[in-house]
């Protein structure tokens, strides 16, 4: 039981530290986009939600493998 705990751990961290890479990743992208365009960004309040609904999906994916 006590080596389950440590793998529960392991998965947490690695899977926190992993979702921080990708997000600060992410919006690294949607700033150095954001620099280009005079215009400001790009994403509508609708955008962002079917962003949100495409990454929710995605991880229900994950969670099924």
């Amino acid at each position: 039981m006590e080596d389950n705990k440590g793998i529960k751990t392991n998965a947490l961290i690695i899977g926190g530290v992993v979702g921080a890479l990708i997000g600060v990743f992410a919006a690294n992208l949607l700033v150095k986009e954001v620099e280009g365009d005079e215009t400001g960004t790009s994403i509508t309040p609708a955008r962002g939600f079917q962003l949100g609904m495409l990454v929710l999906g995605l991880l229900r994916q994950i969670t099924n493998l």
